[in-house]
């Protein structure tokens, strides 16, 4: 997988690309990280990306010159690529989505900054918007971070143990159940007495149970659309669950 990401402060990934699971993928050679200054695709010698928008207001707009110039100069060498905008005014993303943008071979993602990036490049450029929540931050370049481990996370060989993404919140459309280690207690804490118990159907039969329990309480809205079994069904019943 490769991620091409287009923006005026490519040190900004300098940091996080240099730790953790990411780093080691990239060291690995399973994904290509490249961070791209636009002012790269700038012609006066200010290297000016934005200017001021048309019909006043305030802030500045990213122009749509060095974007057009930029995204060409990447299409122009395999493979073809994904063109995705990171906006407060995008598809939210979710797993559902991660899992699809996991079987591209390569995903350019621009980072826009200021009050936004000029319409006809978006409405003729960019294949996808993509927010990450309800909120606005100062630039793309966050959101950008966590579009890449998020779909990173699901390319074979990134993580660790190759079935661990499968069990995480969201990839079965649930959330996922709670998790303990040593020591089994710690003050008067006690970790769950069944998972002492070496009892691996209880265990799993427990998990699920955490699994719907902590879905009704704290997404429930998952629970309309999660692939849910008749004794699942039965279960958050008995916790007061109403089917929609």
């Amino acid at each position: 997988m490769i991620f091409d990401i287009l923006t005026i402060f490519p040190t900004f990934f300098d940091s996080p690309l240099s730790e953790g699971i990411i780093n080691k993928a990239i060291s690995s050679g399973l994904i290509t990280v490249r961070p791209i200054n636009l002012r790269n695709y700038t012609h006066d010698r200010h290297k000016t990306t934005d200017d001021r928008p048309y019909g006043g207001g305030e802030g500045m707009v990213m122009k749509i010159e060095p974007l057009f110039e930029a995204v060409e100069h990447l299409k122009a060498s395999p493979p073809p690529p994904k063109v995705i905008l990171m906006s407060p005014r995008g598809r939210v993303l979710n797993q559902k989505m991660v899992k699809e943008l996991a079987n591209e071979e390569r995903l350019v993602i621009i980072c826009g900054r200021y009050e936004g990036i000029d319409e006809r490049f978006i409405e003729n450029c960019v294949d996808l918007e993509i927010s990450i929540g309800d909120y606005v931050l100062s630039g793309g370049e966050t959101p950008a971070l966590v579009l890449i481990e998020a779909v990173s996370r699901l390319i074979p060989g990134v993580l660790g143990c190759p079935t661990s993404s499968q069990k995480d919140s969201f990839s079965n459309g649930l959330l996922e159940h709670p998790h303990y280690t040593r020591p089994a207690q710690f003050k008067d804490w006690k970790v769950p007495e069944i998972l002492l118990s070496g009892d691996h159907k209880k265990i799993e039969t427990w998990r699920r149970h955490q699994t719907l329990k902590i879905t009704l309480e704290r997404r429930p809205d998952l629970l309309n659309s999660a692939p849910l079994s008749k004794e699942d069904i039965e279960y958050l019943k008995k916790l007061g669950w109403k089917p929609k």
